[in-house]
This record gives structure tokens, C-alpha cells and sequence, in this order.
């Protein structure tokens, strides 16, 4: 089975005061289709710096990022602006809602990126927060709803473009347990179910786990030895 991603020899560098310093050093992997990548490391690894590189939001330095028969590296930013709109959906620690939105209004920002009519955003949205459980929570602004709830309709707004890869950085770090359970079980649920493919950075070793692809980063290179 061909790859849905292509990583070859990726780094990205800055040009410090004190030399050139390494973000990525020399990455390379493959992910398939229907993946869920956990991406681990210490503060500073390299491991969001990942996450950005790969949804076309920066650029490396070098190597090559290859979805699926698009060349990502050489892609234009227009190009790069179409692809995240149709195959990326984005979940963040901090929920990253507007405030002054209800669930449902947050949720219909990416259909009314890609050109859909009013009724085609209300309809889909409310659908999608169906999904998540939030039936009865659409018309609530942020403040009025808990971090779950927030952290849900992220993962319905990443989720109502139907896209090809979620990517997902520390989805639970502002949660508690509890909490960070029932949000990586519905991630899971959605790789499984959708066949959404999720990349997702986080601290957690639990989290870790519900990975079946496991990327460890050190000092911007992979390291998978335990």
C-alpha cells in the first residue's frame, strides 16, 4: 500500500546569534492511510515545529513532505492554502474557539472557507456536533460550556470538512483525566469509524498509547529506542 505521507530527510534551521540551530534534523518516515501517530518528546524536541511542517503552515529548510502525489515542499502558498482546506483539520490544546461564537457559528468557519452556502454550513455543522455530542449544546457560547465540551467542538470543526488527517497538538494537556480519556477514546473512535488519519503531539504517555504508529523526537531527529 502506497503511503498517504512521505517524510525524506526534512530539517528545518534557524540562524541564531550563536550558529544555526536544528528545529528537525534529518526526518523520515511513512504513514498510511487510517494511521493514528503519536508524536512524543521533551519540551523543545522539535515535536509542534513537526506538526506545523507537515500541514503546509511552514516551510523546511530541506528534505521532501510528499501527500499522497503533491509535493508539499514545492507546493505554492495558494497551493498550500487548498490543501489544508480540503485534507487538514486542525484540534489545539487551548480549544483555540472564538468567543464571541456559538458551537454551532465556530464550527461553520471552515465550510464558509471552502464556499458552502449558509444553509449547507447550519446543516453540516449540526450534524457534526450530532457527532460529538453536542446536539443540545449548539447555540452555547465557549464560556458556557466545560473544557470537554469546548475541546469537542474543536474536534467538530477539524472534523466537518471531512478531512484526510487531523493533525492534533497536546488535545488533552488542558484537560483532567477523566476528561483526556474521553477525548482520545472519541479520537480514536473517529480514526477507526472515518478512517481519518491523526497525527498527535502529546506529553502523555497514556495518550501516547492510543497510538499505533509511535514517533519519539530528541534534539530534532527521531529517536525510537526505549
Amino acid at each position: 500500500m502506497k503511503p498517504i505521507l512521505t517524510v525524506q530527510h526534512i530539517a528545518k534551521t534557524y540562524n541564531m546569534r550563536d550558529g544555526i540551530v536544528y528545529a528537525l534534523n534529518d526526518v523520515s518516515f511513512n504513514i498510511q492511510k487510517g494511521d493514528f501517530v503519536s508524536i512524543t518528546g521533551p519540551s523543545g524536541s522539535g515535536k509542534t515545529t513537526l506538526l506545523l511542517t507537515l500541514s503546509g503552515l511552514i516551510r523546511p529548510t530541506s528534505g521532501e513532505i510528499l501527500f499522497e502525489n503533491q509535493n508539499l515542499v514545492n507546493a505554492s502558498d495558494k497551493e498550500l492554502a487548498e490543501f489544508r482546506k480540503k485534507h487538514v483539520g486542525f484540534v489545539m490544546q487551548n480549544f483555540s474557539l472564538i468567543p464571541y461564537m456559538t458551537a454551532i457559528q465556530n464550527v461553520m468557519i471552515p465550510l464558509g472557507l471552502n464556499g458552502k452556502t449558509s444553509s449547507e454550513q447550519k446543516t453540516l455543522s449540526s450534524a457534526v456536533l450530532e457527532m460529538v455530542g453536542l446536539e443540545n449544546r449548539q447555540n452555547h457560547f465557549p464560556r458556557e460550556l466545560s473544557a470537554g465540551q469546548q475541546q469537542r467542538v474543536a474536534i467538530a470543526r477539524a472534523l466537518v470538512n471531512k478531512p484526510t488527517i487531523i493533525f492534533a497538538d497536546e488535545p488533552t494537556g488542558n484537560l483532567d483525566p477523566s476528561l483526556s480519556t474521553e477525548i482520545l477514546e472519541f479520537l480514536q473512535t473517529i480514526n477507526k469509524d472515518l478512517n481519518i488519519t491523526i497525527m498527535m503531539v502529546t506529553h502523555s504517555p497514556q495518550a501516547a498509547d492510543y497510538g499505533n504508529v509511535k514517533i519519539k523526537l530528541i534534539d530534532g531527529k527521531i529517536n525510537n529506542k526505549n
